[in-house]
């Protein structure tokens, strides 16, 4: 019973997980195309003025999903790491060996977080005089929204991938421990 529970779990937070990362892909893509582009700018004189553009409610929807997204996935493969399991050294050279995607999904995840608030942030209406920075108006370049999709995935199929990992390994530790215990049993 307790492993169909657990089953049913992890395939609904898999789920979760997979849809926030696709809604986030997509929102950066909708996003890129619904930027604020050069003809939207007026000018009276030597100001600037930016209309708000929908790119910052898809940024925002972006940003919130890609960000729970990396929490439910992170506290799945915690989850996994941290059962009270014993542990011989083969397994602690496994989990250092997890630990380069960790690293390579969190770097990911932070360098999207980074373009996408700061795209986002730019999305904003920027009004004659105060602009976004120093006054002065500023446009988010072409790719920058889609160069956040990309990382949205790559953080995503990582941290997936690490996911199907730490369960399989576990599921394959339990086995092993069963036939253990049946063959001392038979001795």
């Amino acid at each position: 019973m307790e492993k169909k529970q657990s089953s049913f779990v992890f395939a609904v937070s898999c789920s979760i997980f997979i849809s926030l990362g696709l809604v986030a892909f997509s929102a950066c893509i909708a996003a890129e195309f619904k930027r604020t582009r050069l003809e939207d700018m007026k000018l009276d004189g030597e100001l600037c003025f930016l209309p708000q553009s929908s790119a910052f409610g898809l940024g925002i929807l972006a940003l919130t999903c890609l960000l729970v997204a990396q929490i439910i996935g992170n506290l799945m493969i915690g989850s996994q790491f941290c059962l009270k399991d014993k542990k011989t050294s083969d397994q602690a050279n496994k989990q250092r060996i997890t630990t380069i995607p960790v690293v390579l999904s969190w770097i990911s995840f932070g360098l999207a977080i980074i373009l996408l608030s700061t795209a986002t942030s730019m999305s904003q209406r920027q009004p004659y005089g105060k602009g976004w920075l120093d006054g002065e108006c500023y446009f988010v370049k072409r790719g920058v929204y889609t160069g956040a999709g990309a990382l949205v995935l790559a953080t995503e199929s990582l941290t997936l991938g690490l996911m199907f990992t730490s369960t399989r390994t576990r599921h394959r530790r339990k086995q092993v421990e069963q036939e253990m215990k049946v063959d001392a049993q038979a001795k």
